[in-house]
């Protein structure tokens, strides 16, 4: 297994109540040049967990963090209009972060929860995830 100090969070950057795929997201990554889905998980609407990359294989989701990280997406991050920066997570999908941040801090203890807006110049995920979740 890799050495994971890293646990960073994404949004899909979609439309609020816009149902996105990791079929979806693939297909958007290997359009990018990748060779699948950057993330290691993607939470639905509903709050389902959905495994992208397998945990063992470096992702592809924040540059020059990707070899120690691991990369959660839900499914949102912009308000109706398509354009504006929103915490659009639904009460299900805060459950779902909550509860697979636990599980990913049980298998990798020492690791850090990280928003993407951390390492880059982006307003991913549209809300302070180090502070919101400091405490798991």
């Amino acid at each position: 297994m890799r050495n994971i100090s890293k646990i960073i969070v994404h949004c899909s950057a979609t439309p609020a109540g816009r149902e996105v795929s990791v079929e979806d997201i693939t297909t958007w990554h290997k359009a990018r040049g990748f060779t699948t889905i950057g993330y290691h998980f993607v939470i639905g609407l509903d709050g389902s967990r959905h495994l992208g990359r397998p945990l063992n294989h470096k992702g592809a989701h924040c540059l020059n963090h990707n070899s120690d990280s691991i990369g959660i997406c839900y499914v949102g991050g912009l308000a109706k209009d398509g354009k504006t920066a929103m915490d659009t997570r639904t009460p299900q999908q805060k459950t779902a972060l909550v509860n697979l941040l636990r599980d990913l801090k049980r298998e990798f203890p020492n690791a850090k929860v990280f928003g993407h807006c951390d390492f880059a110049a982006k307003a991913c995920p549209c809300f302070n995830a180090k502070s919101e979740y400091k405490d798991i």
